[in-house]
């Protein structure tokens, strides 16, 4: 692992990563109730978070992926979920904890490369990301009750979600990042 001195410009980008997402996590507040309204109108509540939750969890892999520093996906993750708390987010302090369990859900991804292949660590957290989100859906909204069909339906349209947003999306937007030179450096 190279690279792991933190620098001025560094703690910088993470907390703009992280302050940028708060405020797109806030803007979603709205939009999951409007989803989850929609979806409850024909028994399908249950998936609104699932649809959703990828948006949530787009800082820690965008911080970790642009600035390969371990440790990055869990703060960008909390930054962006106290900054959606102090906006007056919905689930006010509660936004914490789920920011602490989806970066550590991302930062799991990340570390079983070591910090050594950013790119697959980026695609193993959005496989790692799933199954601690799910597992703490699970025990925290009585998923329990829920038949085996149901659980595999909502663990899979919740990975498509955090594939899409924080894997394809994070992707991209880091290719488009590096096109514009925007992080290069004097030393780079």
């Amino acid at each position: 692992m190279k690279n792991t001195q933190w620098k001025l410009r560094d703690a910088i980008l993470l907390a703009l990563i992280g302050i940028i997402f708060s405020v797109i996590y806030f803007l979603m507040d709205p939009m999951y109730q409007i989803i989850s309204g929609a979806l409850t109108t024909v028994g399908l509540q249950a998936f609104a978070g699932e649809l959703t939750i990828g948006v949530w969890m787009m800082a820690g892999p965008l911080a970790a992926y642009v600035l390969k520093k371990p440790g990055t996906a869990l703060l960008a993750e909390m930054i962006g979920a106290a900054g959606e708390m102090f906006l007056g987010g919905y689930w006010g302090v509660a936004t914490l904890l789920a920011g602490l369990i989806q970066g550590a859900g991302s930062e799991l991804g990340f570390t079983l490369t070591a910090y050594k292949n950013w790119k697959l660590g980026l695609w193993l957290s959005t496989l790692t990301g799933t199954v601690v989100t799910f597992g703490w859906q699970y025990l925290q909204s009585g998923f329990g009750n829920y038949h085996f069909g149901m659980l595999l339906l909502l663990f899979a349209v919740r990975y498509l979600s955090i594939f899409f947003f924080a894997g394809v999306l994070v992707n991209w937007i880091e290719k488009l990042l590096d096109r514009s030179k925007f992080l290069r450096t004097d030393n780079d």
